[in-house]
C-alpha cells in the first residue's frame, strides 16, 4: 500500500512538472533569426528550423523585416560601420525571451561581438537572449523524443565557433568530460547512425574571410576534412553551420567526392 502511494505520488509530481513545462514553453516568445546566407543559399534549412520548433509546441516568430547581423562587415575589417545593424538587431528583436538562428557563427559573434559594436550608453540585450538551435533545443527546450526519422549513417562535423565560443561540444584539447549537444540531439532520431571523423573538431578551413585571402590553405584544409568525414563510412556530414558545409560541399562536388552534406536540423525535422 505504501509502495503504491508513493508509485501515485511519483506519478502526480511528473504531471505537474510536465504541466509546468508546458505553460512556461507557451509563455516563452522565440524570435527566429535566419542569416543572410541561409536565407539566400539554403531556405530549406530555415523552414525546417521553423518547423521542428513548431513541432514542439513552441511560439515562434520570424521578424520579416530582420537583415544580416553584421559579421562578414566586421571580419572584413570594417568593424566600426557594423554598429548601425548591431543597434538594429538588437531593436528588431527587443520583445523575445529567446532570439534562435540555425548558425553557431552567426550566433556567436552577435553574443560575443554585438556589445562592442553598439554606441556607447546602449546595453545590447539580444547578446543575452541569442542561442544557436542546437543549444536552445538541447539545454532549454531538452526533448526526450522526437518525430524524426533519418535511415542513414552520418558523420558530425564540429564548427570552430560551435566547440570554442557556444560549447556545443567539449574541445578535444582540453583535458575535461567529453560531451556533444549535437549527438544527443541526433541519438534521438529514429534509424541513424552516428560516426565522428578522426581529429573531429579541427577546423574544416573556411574561417570566414581565411578562404577568401587564404583560398589554397582553405581548400587543402577542406580536402583533409572530407577525406576524414568520408573515412568514417558516413553517407553525410552534418553540422550546426551551413557556411562550413557549404565550404566542404563546394571542394566535393568540385572534385566528385561521394559524400553529401546536409544541416544537423534537417535531419531533427525530417519527416514533419
Amino acid at each position: 500500500m505504501l509502495i503504491r502511494s508513493k508509485f501515485v505520488l511519483l506519478q502526480q509530481f511528473r504531471n505537474i512538472r510536465n504541466t509546468l513545462k508546458w505553460i512556461t514553453f507557451n509563455i516563452m516568445k522565440i524570435g527566429l533569426f535566419i542569416p543572410c546566407y541561409v536565407d539566400a543559399l539554403y531556405p530549406e534549412v530555415g523552414v525546417a528550423t521553423y518547423k521542428l520548433l513548431k513541432s514542439l509546441a513552441l511560439d515562434v516568430d520570424y521578424p520579416l523585416n530582420q537583415t544580416c547581423c553584421g559579421q562578414p562587415m566586421a571580419i572584413a575589417g570594417f568593424e566600426k560601420m557594423a554598429d548601425n545593424i548591431a543597434s538594429r538587431f538588437d531593436q528588431l528583436f527587443d520583445a523575445y525571451d529567446y532570439v534562435v538562428a540555425p548558425s553557431a557563427s552567426c550566433a556567436a559573434f552577435v553574443k560575443l561581438y554585438h556589445p562592442r559594436l553598439v554606441k556607447e550608453g546602449h546595453q545590447c540585450l539580444t547578446s543575452k537572449k541569442i542561442m544557436d538551435v542546437v543549444e536552445f533545443l538541447h539545454d532549454v527546450v531538452k526533448p526526450t523524443s522526437l518525430k524524426s526519422k533519418f535511415p542513414h549513417i552520418v558523420s558530425v562535423h564540429n564548427s570552430c565557433h560551435g566547440v570554442r565560443e557556444l560549447g556545443l561540444s567539449s574541445p578535444s584539447e582540453r583535458n575535461e568530460p567529453q560531451f556533444n549537444k549535437i549527438v544527443d540531439l541526433l541519438r534521438l532520431v529514429d534509424g541513424i547512425t552516428i560516426c565522428q571523423p578522426e581529429r573531429k573538431d579541427e577546423c574544416c578551413g573556411f574561417g570566414g574571410m581565411f578562404s577568401v585571402e587564404e583560398p589554397d590553405v582553405s581548400t587543402r584544409m577542406g580536402e583533409d576534412k572530407i577525406a576524414r568525414h568520408i573515412a568514417t563510412g558516413a553517407e553525410y556530414v552534418t553540422g550546426p553551420d551551413s557556411s562550413c558545409l557549404m565550404h566542404m560541399q563546394g571542394i566535393a562536388k568540385r572534385e566528385k567526392k561521394p559524400i553529401k552534406f546536409i544541416h544537423v536540423v534537417q535531419i531533427l525535422a525530417a519527416g514533419l
